[in-house]
This record gives C-alpha cells, structure tokens and sequence, in this order.
C-alpha cells in the first residue's frame, strides 16, 4: 500500500501537470491537504517539504504555498567565471580553498545532481576575493561523470566555473537568489555577519545535470545586477 504522503504527492503533482494550478498559483495549505485526504498535518507537510526540495513548489512565509515557474532564468543574470568579472573591473582575484573531496550526497542532492543515492559526487568549497576582500563563499557539488578529474585539479590556478566551462561545457541552467542568514563558517570565511544573497544554481551540459552549487555574496559588500534589452 502506497504510503499516504504518497498519495498527497500524486494528486499535487496531477493537479499541475493537469493545468489546474499554474505556475505560481497558491496551492491548498497543509491544513486543507490534510483534511482532504483524513491524514495528519505532519504528512501533509512532508508531501509538501517533498515538492518543495524537488522544486516543484515554492513556500514564501506568510503567504502560503506556491506552485514553482519553471521557466529558465538564467536570462536575468549573465553566468560569468568570477575571476573574469573581477579582473573586467580592474580589480585582483584570489582564491582560497576550503575543502576538495569525495561524498555520498543526501536523497534531496542526490536528486538534484540526477545520481544513484549510494553514489559518491565530488564537492568543492571555496572563497573567492576581489582586492583581498571576501565576496563570494561557493560550496559546489559535482556529477563526476562529466568531471572525472575534478579532485586533482589546482583551484588557485583556475576556479571550478573554468574548469568545468571547459570539460563540460554549459548549454542550460537555472538558479535562485534569495536573502539568507548565514551560519557560522560562512560569516567567518567572508569575514562579515551581514545577511548574504543566496544563489543556488544547476548547470546542465549536453549529456546531463554537471554541479549544484550555492554561493554566498555578503549583501554589505556585494551586488547582483544586469542589464535587460526588450
């Protein structure tokens, strides 16, 4: 017997691939799952945390549950190698590498990256500066079988972004920017408490999903922008 999260999941997921809720459009609340299916709130609430952690819906706190638009953004924000955005400004990159290594990722990650649970994925983080000053923590998690060598490589010679523009080169990503707090190994590697932006970003190349990486910009030292021709 299918278990009853399950079935939330089935009929949430019918709802949008049916059309009936658009993307962004409010969904029924925890509480109204769970009357509808006579569960507890605690299962209506991990179908939600489910889709959610798959990006199928989006919470925003206060407002209720969201249907997530899938539609590609990466035309709002120009995806650069961030040595390169420093040096066009005139300014000098370093790079600091924190930690290079084999892991076993998390179901959440492991569906993210599109691997087997039980598989290994190479991650990576690392603080980037511009004229010695912190501004950017990227904690990066990558599909080795596009980057088989990623582990031997010298990050203080080429950032990941580099490299991986190389070995497998981007043809699709989406990311999200959000305003987080920080915890305590990101506030002392960018030496700043402020509140960061957040983007979380997945790059594909032709044969598949290459990396998931999250990268801090501390908001009191860093901004985010473009240009948009219509």
């Amino acid at each position: 017997m299918q278990a009853r999260y399950l079935t939330i999941k089935d009929f949430v997921t019918d709802q949008i691939e049916r059309g009936i809720w658009e993307p962004s459009e409010k969904i029924y609340s925890e509480n109204e799952l769970a009357v509808k299916f006579s569960v507890s709130r605690m299962t209506a609430r991990k179908a939600i945390d489910s889709l959610c952690s798959e990006g199928v819906l989006v919470r925003s706190q206060g407002l209720g549950t969201f249907v997530a638009d899938l539609r590609p953004m990466s035309s709002l924000l120009e995806i650069r190698n961030i040595a390169d955005e420093i040096a066009s400004r005139g300014h000098q990159y370093s790079g600091q590498v924190i930690d290079v290594r084999s892991v076993i990722p998390d179901k959440s990650l492991a569906r993210l990256l599109d691997v087997p649970v039980d598989s290994a994925v190479y991650h990576s983080c690392l603080v980037h500066r511009e004229n010695d000053i912190a501004v950017q923590y990227e904690d990066r998690y990558i599909n080795p079988k596009f980057a088989p060598d990623y582990l031997q490589q010298n990050f203080l010679d080429q950032t990941p972004n580099a490299y991986l523009s190389k070995v497998a080169p981007l043809t699709e990503a989406d990311h999200v920017v959000e305003a987080v707090l920080p915890d305590d190994n990101i506030v002392s590697a960018l030496n700043s408490n402020f509140p960061c932006l957040k983007i979380t970003r997945r790059t594909w190349c032709k044969r598949g999903i290459v990396s998931v990486a999250y990268l801090y910009h501390p908001g009191d030292k860093y901004r985010l922008g473009g240009h948009l021709t219509f």
